[in-house]
């Protein structure tokens, strides 16, 4: 595993399914009855082992977000540790509202580790384990953003891909117009305009001062002249044949 969904809305969402299946497998199953327990016991450990639960993963979400910022990196190894450190502050949390005098539990630490710490941690397991490989599958793609860099080590550009309308030449500059909030804006990066056609072939020429994401094309103007989302541009005769195939 060399991913890791930092987006701490999906990770809140797998917090809720996990509260939810905890909810259900205490509530329903109760792996753990002894037969002294009554429907309101059933329903205060139900309620309060998953409400903890959705706050430990809350958490493990920010504070993984924070250690995949700082080392852009994640493994195999950082992921066992987030699972057990979920683990652990969960067995606290759980055992201390076990203890309190909601519940006034009877098992000592050991007791309640081994009856009923680990059969919830046995059926958490795959859960858990499922939810965060599919949370990878709703990483962006890479091919979705487009890093844009210039001369100058500060001057980059970060955009997706759908949001490119077109770039033109300024000179020693290139202007890149992109969507930002439903706006057509525009940065300027210190680079040719041949450059840029290089690094992203997807790009059409259809001036030798424009180039244009074909997924922004409207319609004619006129001959001359094209519409795009939110601007218009020339048209050179030597590009026109091209373009009329879009």
């Amino acid at each position: 595993m060399k991913q890791l969904n930092i987006s701490i809305k999906h990770n809140l969402i797998v917090g809720l399914l996990i509260a939810l299946w905890i909810f259900v497998f205490a509530f329903i199953i109760r792996p753990f009855d002894d037969g002294t327990l009554n429907f309101k016991s059933w329903l205060l450990i139900s309620l309060g082992f998953s409400v903890l639960a959705f706050s430990c993963y809350s958490v493990l979400a920010f504070v993984q977000k924070w250690v995949y910022i700082k080392t852009s990196n994640w493994n195999v190894e950082l992921e066992i540790v987030s699972l057990l450190s979920f683990y652990l502050i969960y067995l606290i949390g759980i055992y201390f509202y076990y203890k309190s005098p909601i519940l006034k539990g009877g098992y000592n630490f050991t007791e309640f580790f081994l009856i009923i710490f680990s059969r919830v941690a046995l059926i958490l397991a795959p859960v858990i384990i499922l939810a965060r490989r599919y949370l990878i599958k709703l990483i962006p793609s890479n091919d979705d953003i487009l890093t844009l860099r210039g001369e100058n080590k500060l001057d980059i550009l970060k955009i997706n891909k759908a949001d490119l309308v077109c770039i033109s030449n300024a000179q020693n500059y290139v202007e890149i117009f992109y969507i930002e909030n439903g706006k057509l804006t525009s940065k300027l990066l210190r680079i040719s305009l041949r450059k840029v056609q290089e690094d992203f072939g997807f790009l059409m020429q259809i001036h030798r001062s424009h180039l244009i994401n074909p997924m922004h094309f409207k319609s004619w103007r006129n001959q001359n002249t094209v519409v795009l989302t939110q601007i218009e541009l020339p048209v050179s005769k030597n590009y026109k044949e091209t373009l009329l195939t879009l």
